[in-house]
């Protein structure tokens, strides 16, 4: 702005020169218009609300010739108490950016068919239920067209390679439905189960219900069932012919007793014979990781996510294998890696296929050659990739946060991001952040350990932050350089956040995620306080002023860290476990629990000695808000509960919350922004904040 009044005054000058120099009359010279850049709007900190205007943007698919990409926008809409995603299209190009559904029933899972002229999805916008079907609309613009309408919900699809057919999944309805709609019968028939593993969270109780393939015609809409039997079929994708489907399933006598997923492949046309293409004894690939399999361009080889030893549950490496889809022998792309990959997707050449790779606090996007060698950076940096697509002509697209940008859709172009969708510029422009710092520490034993902190906003002047330390769930995920809405808005309210990624983390290694196999609170707790120590020797947290708190295992190591000392001044644990025991039934963790801890009356030391905070639960004196979904299965409401209870006999200041109708993850928005102002107010109320964090 500087050199364009610069560029005024000397015109002006010019001008007055030649009038005063010349009694003739001159031509008028008009300065031009100079127009102030807009007024920003003015910042302010983050509050519990500003949850309600964040948006989530996720499930990116771009189009055959790679010209636009179809996407999900999740939004809290806070009169219906619900987040609904609406589907929305943007060019490559930059030239558009708009919503193609409305409204506050979900959309999910969009995808282009083969031939560009059709994005189908599912949703549940016609049932009371929210039951999803599969729903079509083209390409050009119109209404939506609903293609089932199936009793069971369709998890998944995907679509043939000439665009006339679409595979689902297809999930069998309850056996008891028909029967709960008959007015006349006001008693629910019982839950009868013989499962082994008989409940999960959000499903509920398991019976005698499986997802399994079957297949739509478009033109007639009939649909054949392709796959049947007491077993679950999940991520189906298409040969490049069109003859075959592959997908990923368990077989056996008792598939509940085992991880053993397999890639099968099976004939496009009912009553053909399905064939098993990988066999080895781990995952391949764990539906949970939603890797599909991937065939080559070239029809001659599958791409599939290789699980780690089955031994070591969720704590192995997973790596990229590729095996010829005839069968035989398959080969680990990544064997020496020692990081975990996910999504593959092959390259348009079939000389290499892309991955998610997670590393130390980032997660990338690479291409691994097939021919061997190390993978090849695609996306990389400081940042966290959760998803990507890539066109038949090579475009690639990915799901990118960092952490002061929440996830959007990029366009990558020589080694640079766009940004297509920008759903949050406007609401950041409004927001101060705190500083994402990353982290380096020694723990007790010397073991290096990384994290992040991140300062407050506004500290108070002169004096040390009060600090809240908080441990992530998983044990086996990490705190990576990517947007956290909460911990944001711990700094907006005057706190440093310790963020740390102990022992029992991924992205280090398999040797460093195995830890605290078996051994749950104990060196990962010691890291977790090292981070603790390292924040106050660089003066970033007030020692007298410590809070901690997490959910899910962020919320088990709160309980062991307030069991093993007393220098935290509050905590708030949320959907935790502290008696072990009582996991084993309850939750949905039972082929964890043998692999790790042994069958309780055959190790039972092991499972004492890992409940030590409840076991133990005289040790602990810092005041405690417990916090559950009252339907949670994943870690059960009644863990939480002996533990208030616990408390609440022995005189500690406590409190519970239950969150009614509520699953391991909060759904309802106007239940999680109570959450954070609990916490504030828990904090505020036990740590004795001044200043800034006192607001």
């Amino acid at each position: 702005m500087k050199h364009a009044r610069f560029v005024v005054l000397l015109l002006l000058f010019a001008a007055s020169s030649a009038f005063s120099a010349s009694p003739s009359p001159a031509p008028a010279v008009t300065a031009p218009i100079i127009t102030p850049p807009p007024t920003p709007p003015p910042q302010r900190t983050l509050k519990p609300e500003d949850y309600a205007q964040l948006r989530d943007v996720d499930e990116p698919n771009i189009s055959p010739d790679g010209n636009s990409v179809v996407y999900v926008v999740k939004k809290a809409d806070m009169e219906k108490d619900k987040l609904p995603g609406n589907l929305w299209l943007a060019k490559w190009d930059g030239s558009e950016n708009r919503a193609l559904t409305y409204g506050n029933k979900s959309q999910s899972h969009p995808r282009w068919s083969p031939d560009g002229k059709w994005i189908a999805f599912l949703s549940g916008r016609e049932d009371e239920n929210e039951v999803d079907q599969l729903w079509i609309m083209s390409s050009s613009g119109g209404e939506a067209q609903k293609f089932t309408d199936l009793k069971g919900n369709v998890d998944d699809f995907a679509w043939s390679p000439d665009s006339k057919r679409i595979v689902l999944v297809v999930h069998d309805p309850d056996p008891r439905e028909p029967e709960k709609k008959e007015k006349e019968k006001k008693t629910v028939p019982p839950i009868v189960i013989d499962r082994f593993f008989f409940k999960h969270d959000i499903d509920g109780y398991l019976i005698d219900r499986w997802s399994h393939l079957q297949l739509l015609d478009l033109a007639t809409r009939k649909i054949d069932v392709i796959t049947s039997g007491k077993h679950d079929e999940f991520l189906p994708a298409w040969s490049p012919d069109g003859n075959e489907i592959a997908f990923v399933t368990k077989r056996g006598d008792d598939p509940d007793r085992t991880e053993n997923w397999d890639v099968y492949v099976i004939g496009a046309q009912p009553g053909a014979k399905e064939r098993q293409v990988t066999t080895s004894p781990e995952a391949d690939p764990h539906p949970d990781l939603e890797s599909a399999p991937a065939w080559s361009p070239d029809g001659k080889t599958i791409a599939y996510i290789h699980g780690g030893d089955p031994k070591k549950i969720e704590y192995a490496v997973h790596t990229l294998a590729i095996i010829p889809a005839a069968g035989g022998e398959a080969k680990v792309l990544t064997q020496n890696l020692d990081r975990n990959v996910e999504q593959p997707h092959w390259s348009p050449d079939s000389k290499s296929v892309f991955v998610v790779l997670e590393d130390d606090g980032a997660k990338t996007l690479v291409r691994v050659p097939i021919a061997g060698g190390a993978p090849e950076t695609v996306v990389g940096g400081r940042r966290s990739v959760a998803g990507y697509d890539v066109s038949k002509n090579g475009k690639v697209i990915v799901r990118a946060s960092t952490p002061d940008s929440p996830y959007e859709i990029f366009a990558t172009e020589k080694n640079n991001l766009r940004d297509l969708t920008k759903q949050n510029d406007a609401w950041l422009l409004t927001i101060r952040l705190g500083r994402f710092e990353e982290t380096k520490f020694k723990s007790k034993d010397g073991t290096e350990i990384h994290g992040f902190v991140v300062r407050p906003v506004d500290p108070a002047a002169g004096a040390k932050p009060p600090a809240l330390l908080r441990p992530h769930g998983g044990p086996q995920s990490q705190y990576a350089n990517e947007f956290s809405f909460e911990a944001q808005l711990f700094a907006a309210n005057g706190y440093a956040v310790i963020m740390p990624n102990p022992r029992g983390s991924t992205g280090r290694g398999e040797k460093f995620a195995m830890g605290i196999f078996a051994a749950w609170g104990s060196v990962d707790v010691e890291d977790d306080l090292a981070a603790v120590d390292d924040a106050v020797a660089r003066g970033l947290a007030d020692p007298d002023r410590l809070g901690v708190g997490g959910w899910s295992y962020g919320g088990i190591s709160t309980n062991y860290l307030i069991a093993s000392t007393t220098r935290f001044k509050a905590a708030t644990s949320g959907a935790s476990i502290s008696n072990v025991l009582a996991g084993y039934g309850t939750d949905q963790y039972i082929i964890d629990y043998e692999a790790e801890l042994g069958l309780p009356w055959k190790n039972i030391e092991t499972w004492t000695r890992i409940s030590y905070p409840f076991l133990h639960a005289d040790r602990i004196k810092t005041p405690t808000l417990f916090l559950c979904g009252q339907d949670d299965f994943n870690v059960p409401l009644l863990n939480t509960e002996q533990m208030y209870q616990a408390l609440r006999s022995l005189n500690v200041p406590t409190e519970l919350v239950i969150y009614p109708g509520q699953f391991h993850r909060l759904k309802k928005p106007s239940y999680i922004i109570d959450r954070y102002k609990r916490y504030l107010a828990w904090y505020a109320k036990w740590i004795g904040l001044t200043g800034a964090a006192s607001k």
